[in-house]
């Protein structure tokens, strides 16, 4: 029993043949789901495609060992990959070689906190995003996730800038320019899936939508691509461009090279003169503000030559071949008949695009096993994004779990959860995987495939290790715009505005914090991760508003002997007693609002000697609470009231003995319920002389 504690898994054994067939059924199914959609998930995490499959391999393994649920099936999802891009699009330019290296680096980083909360039992920090939160802030995902794939669906370049809305405008002022078989691959894939749902839900409809599309996309020549040199562009301006993003490609290089120079220097220099270390930092530091600058000025120069539109007059008779503008083309010259982009300059080659975009060659094989490259500067600049991805995540995948537990009658525990998913994310990026967490649909696939235990997700691991070694030449000419189609598709469920509405009827202050968080993360967009820490800032200081000010009721007798709210009801007060229950707990925020409410009943009723304090609602009682009640007691007995406290919780009584106010109060005036302090106080102002009868909240005798 101890050792399944720290091994999972082994609650699978002994394998039974019924189980083992039906997890092998479910995990192929899933494969099924999982190799495309992995492949889609990480060009939305701004990755080439085979990274997907990467990220699907391992983790999805390792999770199913370590974690609490069988059916839970885990990999690149769309949340977390857009969270990936928008965290590190700032860092480096997208499917760049050092923008891999951080989206591995993030896995490494996620993993850790994750398994740092789930050893430590701290699971409930994922409490901090509320409900509302998530929902508002899942919507406003899906949006940006659909709307970030309309480039690749009308097969136009787009930018990539500080503001997402500006990116989408940009696109849509080149619909004019859509590549029309782009388009209608996009278009094909949709309404493949979309059918199969509808008419054959059993059947993979992904799958057979990236399998149509992938052969159409072959037998037609869908991606047609050439190289050309800068001096063919006829155009100056354009040429200027291409010109000076070759040169400062070239800078950028040559600052790479001094940067590994002089780290290497440092390094050798351990020991040597603090004056010489210090210098060399200096440098270094210099060097990396001096290549950031090189790698945003050419991020923009990219921008601005993907814009372009050319036609390509062939070379002919010792004639070069010349790239004009879309429609500069001087007459008498004829055309290769396609529209051409610019999609990378190097040292003055050109690469060009003219047809569709396709995922193309992935390497054949299995990832190379290495610990992800770092440093304490990238740790540093890594973790409030990998924080927001390690909640986020781990909300997903835990809210996935239980809802299947429900219909399994498993028990999900949320700690033991937290440590799968955290050892997934560091073996996976051990394996060049970017982050990863628990799929809604993938697992959906799962459970209704009949998969009992971890198992099936070791066999869909086993499936996307088939395809690494030895199918990865058929996804070649997949094309780009059916990747996109997939994620649209998949996302279209996350789109859920009753959640948002449901907030707001629930509570006027979670639905605030959903519409916020919404608003703010489109806002932020790219940069997503502010728009749920608003959110979550939000919904936080909105509850200490809420407890500032609890409920507090002057009790007065009703018809059927019972306390109740005497100016809801309309009762009369008691010119003795002063009864008032309070619904909070007693903490910093909110004594000073307790204290006003205990001065202004007693300013209100002159005549009481008598102030009890029905206590059942409140839960906790911290410092300031019981400084500020020592000081009430006080107060109110040198002005000849005696404070009374009645159904006083344990935790709170036992606070009060630890300080001391228990003592002050004494047990005479400390009672389990109002019933009790009542009828001692009764007897009180009998012994005073008092005329009882005339005591409201005395109850009448039968």
């Amino acid at each position: 029993m101890q050792l399944t504690r720290f091994l999972p898994f082994l609650k699978w054994f002994p394998l039974r043949n019924e189980s083992v067939k039906a997890d092998f059924i479910a995990g192929i199914t899933v494969a099924l789901v999982l190799i495309p959609q992995s492949m889609a998930y990480a060009q939305l995490a701004g990755l080439p495609p085979y990274y997907g499959l990467y990220a699907a391999f391992l983790p999805g393994i390792i999770a199913a060992l370590w974690g609490s649920s069988a059916q839970l099936a885990t990999g690149p999802v769309a949340v977390v990959s857009l969270l990936t891009a928008s965290t590190l699009a700032p860092l480096a330019a997208a499917g760049s070689s050092q923008f891999i290296a951080l989206a591995i680096l993030m896995a490494l980083i996620v993993g850790i906190i994750q398994l740092a909360l789930g050893i430590f039992k701290l699971g409930v920090v994922v409490n901090f995003l509320s409900h509302p939160v998530v929902a508002g802030f899942t919507n406003a995902a899906a949006i940006i996730i659909g709307l970030s794939q309309l480039n690749k669906l009308f097969g136009v370049s787009v930018g990539r800038s500080e503001h997402f809305i500006q990116d989408i405008w940009g696109v849509l002022q080149q619909v004019g320019d859509t590549h029309i078989p782009t388009l209608a691959m996009g278009i094909s894939a949709f309404a493949i899936m979309w059918g199969l749902k509808k008419f054959a839900p059993k059947m993979p409809e992904v799958l057979i939508a990236v399998a149509l599309t992938t052969i159409v996309s072959w037998s037609i020549g869908f991606e047609h691509n050439s190289k050309g040199k800068v001096e063919e562009i006829m155009d100056t301006e354009v040429k200027t461009l291409a010109n000076e993003f070759s040169r400062t490609e070239t800078k950028i290089d040559e600052l790479n090279n001094k940067l590994s120079t002089k780290s290497s220097e440092l390094k050798q220099s351990h020991g040597g003169s603090n004056q010489h270390t210090a210098a060399l930092n200096y440098e270094i530091e210099l060097l990396k503000l001096e290549l950031k600058d090189a790698e945003g000025e050419n991020r923009k120069l990219a921008r601005s030559l993907r814009k372009f539109i050319f036609e390509l007059v062939p070379s002919a008779d010792a004639q070069p071949a010349w790239l004009y503008l879309a429609g500069q083309v001087p007459q008498n010259n004829r055309t290769d008949g396609y529209r051409w982009r610019i999609k990378k300059v190097s040292k003055g080659e050109l690469k060009l695009v003219g047809g569709g975009e396709v995922v193309g060659a992935i390497p054949v094989g299995l990832p190379q096993l290495d610990l992800p490259k770092f440093s304490w500067d990238m740790l540093v600049t890594l973790f409030s994004g990998a924080l927001v991805i390690s909640l986020v995540g781990f909300m997903e995948a835990i809210s996935i779990a239980k809802a299947m537990a429900a219909k399994t009658k498993a028990r999900i525990d949320p700690n033991q959860e937290l440590v799968g998913q955290g050892i997934a994310n560091i073996i996976g990026s051990f394996s060049q995987a970017f982050p990863v967490s628990g799929s809604f649909s993938r697992s959906a696939v799962n459970l209704n495939a009949g998969a009992m235990t971890g198992m099936s997700n070791v066999f869909t691991g086993l499936i996307v290790l088939v395809t690494l070694l030895f199918l990865t030449p058929l996804l070649y000419h997949l094309p780009q715009a059916v990747l996109a189609a997939v994620i649209m598709m998949a996302v279209i469920g996350l789109v859920n505005f009753k959640a948002i509405k449901h907030a707001w009827q629930a509570h006027k202050h979670d639905g605030i914090a959903s519409v916020v968080t919404f608003i703010a993360t489109l806002g932020f967009a790219p940069h997503l991760d502010n728009g749920i820490m608003v959110g979550a800032g939000l919904a936080i200081l909105l509850y200490l508003y809420r407890t500032m000010k609890p409920r507090v009721a002057i009790l007065g007798r009703y018809s059927d002997g019972t306390l109740r709210d005497a100016k809801v009801h309309n009762l009369p007060i008691s010119e003795h007693i002063i009864a008032m229950r309070y619904d909070g707990s007693l903490y910093f925020a909110n004594v000073p609002y307790f204290e006003d409410t205990v001065l202004e009943a007693v300013s209100n009723n002159p005549k009481a000697s008598y102030f009890l304090v029905v206590g059942d609602g409140i839960n906790q009682l911290d410092a300031s609470g019981e400084e500020v009640i020592h000081h009430m007691v006080q107060r109110l007995r040198d002005n000849g009231v005696t404070m009374v406290f009645s159904g006083l919780k344990k935790q709170v009584i036992d606070v009060m003995r630890h300080t001391g106010l228990f003592d002050l109060i004494t047990q005479d005036n400390i009672f389990p319920n109002e019933d009790m302090a009542l009828d001692a106080i009764y007897e009180k102002i009998r012994a005073a002389s008092l005329d009882a009868k005339f005591c409201l909240l005395q109850p009448k005798q039968g």
